[in-house]
């Protein structure tokens, strides 16, 4: 695989994300992924997996530029589709997934993490959904995720504002199970994943079948419409200019069409 390496010790499973420099989520890496979930699915010795990011970040965001290269609307809606199925398969495994955050975890690298059942984050990290500062909106399911984690309130102040929180903040809020240092995370994280992977097989894949039933009967309906309104948004000049402006490291002049 070219965006991902991974390992195993034991019965945990160590996914590591390397595309740097900021482990932007490509095509490429979500397909990379869907290939890992087809191995696990081959060995029922795994009790836990591990994401994590290489270098500075866990993933600070979605591969904006290769955006760029999408031509119709129903580009952007698949290219949605295929990050919220791959997205919904990690929530709905039949084993835990950690994801140990570091650096950044932004726009579509949050959103996975928040596929993940766990997440453990430095205090400095930063965590958030900016896509809007480029005229675009979350299109993994970030807008059904984040309020589930955060609360309405401050779901809708951290998408509209663009502006990310702190590690620490985030464990405040209830979008990170524990913010620990920098030195700390790879340690802590797998002595949680040790802790997960003690029990047995069985009961795991009981608590992880059991457990989802506590989402809303709506939230399928939520992410089908932000696929929708991805493809929308996608296709306006706003956000033809927002990407380009990002691209061009200038501020985007919106004009509200």
């Amino acid at each position: 695989m070219e965006h991902l390496s991974w390992s195993k010790e034991g019965n945990i499973v160590t996914i590591i994300i390397n595309s740097p420099p900021a482990n932007a989520l490509s095509s490429g890496i979500l397909s990379d992924l869907s290939t890992v979930l087809d191995e696990l699915d081959q060995d029922s010795s795994v009790k836990t997996v591990v994401l994590k990011g290489e270098g500075k970040f866990f993933s600070a965001g979605a591969d904006i530029k290769e955006f760029t290269s999408f031509q119709a609307e129903s580009d952007y809606v698949s290219l949605a589709k295929k990050g919220q199925d791959l997205f919904n398969r990690i929530e709905n495994y039949h084993i835990p997934f950690i994801a140990s955050i570091h650096g950044a975890a932004l726009g579509g690298g949050l959103e996975l993490a928040m596929s993940c059942h766990v997440r453990v984050v430095t205090k400095s990290a930063k965590l958030g959904l900016p896509e809007m500062n480029l005229g675009i909106i979350p299109g993994f399911a970030g807008t059904q995720r984040l309020p589930r984690y955060v609360g309405l309130p401050k779901a809708y102040e951290m998408v509209l504002s663009s502006q990310p929180i702190t590690g620490e903040e985030a464990a405040q809020y209830g979008l990170a199970n524990h913010a620990v240092e920098d030195d700390e995370l790879d340690s802590f994280t797998m002595n949680l994943a040790k802790q997960f992977s003690s029990k047995s097989g069985p009961s795991i894949h009981a608590v992880m079948k059991l457990l989802p039933y506590a989402r809303t009967s709506q939230f399928q309906q939520g992410v089908d419409a932000e696929s929708e309104e991805f493809g929308k948004v996608f296709g306006n000049e706003d956000a033809k200019e927002g990407i380009q402006a990002f691209i061009e490291k200038r501020k985007p002049n919106f004009k509200d069409q």
